[in-house]
């Protein structure tokens, strides 16, 4: 398993929030770009660079995210608010890793197949969950869907990855929904990213545990509570 720290990007700043509430603001950092070469400069190979404006549709840090690409070496998948081939077909020019799409890929099954054809093997797929209903549009749209289900449905779909974001303990340091993660690994034929409550390093073995391919770390380690330099020695393979 390896280990993913997030960047979260809201006007222009490095955030935090606690279960994707933009009124739960915990952590707000000035220079998103000094913080991704920390995290570079203290081991991760990877980054989970997320655009919050722009999956909210309140605006966008597309600049930003582009100076992030630009001034890392370390590789880079990027989210929030792709809805459009081009941006995807951008994002890649610019060095990204991999992208990853959530409301329109869920919702056009037929879209999400076209482009993970056009680019096998380096779409991820967020699966964003409170308990086990699929959650969109930032988090704001609550669907009939169990994520569970979902999962099993992407399976034919080349993909780099399933990101299973349990959105109920995002950001809150109580610990990850290990049965949730669990069920996802065992319904997926993709590795499975998973997102939301980690606190230190137990929880990232009990993640390995499960095979779980990825974890994304956000609050954790800029809160401290999990040691970056330990977690990004011990879960980089």
């Amino acid at each position: 398993m390896i280990v993913i720290p997030a960047v979260d990007l809201r006007d222009g700043c490095c955030v935090q929030l606690v279960g994707g509430s933009f009124e739960k603001e915990m952590v707000r950092l000035d220079d998103p770009v000094s913080v991704s070469r920390k995290w570079e400069a203290d081991g991760f190979q990877n980054l989970h660079v997320v655009d919050l404006d722009a999956a909210m549709r309140t605006g966008s840090n597309a600049e930003t995210v582009l100076s992030i690409l630009r001034s890392v070496g370390c590789q880079v998948q990027v989210g929030g608010g792709i809805r459009e081939e081009s941006q995807i077909e951008e994002l890649f020019r610019e060095g990204a890793a991999r992208v990853v799409v959530g409301t329109r890929a869920i919702e056009e099954v037929d879209w999400l197949s076209d482009i993970a054809s056009r680019f096998p093997g380096s779409i991820i797929v967020a699966a964003d969950a409170r308990e086990r209903t699929v959650v969109t549009r930032g988090w704001t749209r609550k669907s009939s869907r169990n994520v569970i289900d979902l999962v099993e449905e992407l399976n034919d779909i080349p993909l780099a990855g399933v990101m299973v974001t349990a959105v109920h303990v995002e950001g809150q340091l109580q610990g990850p929904d290990l049965p949730l993660m669990g069920d996802a690994v065992e319904a997926s034929f993709h590795p499975v990213y998973s997102s939301g409550g980690i606190r230190g390093m137990n929880d990232l073995h009990d993640l390995a545990d499960e095979g779980v391919a990825a974890a994304i770390v956000g609050m954790a380690i800029y809160t401290g509570s999990l040691d970056s330099r330990a977690a990004a020695e011990e879960f980089q393979s």
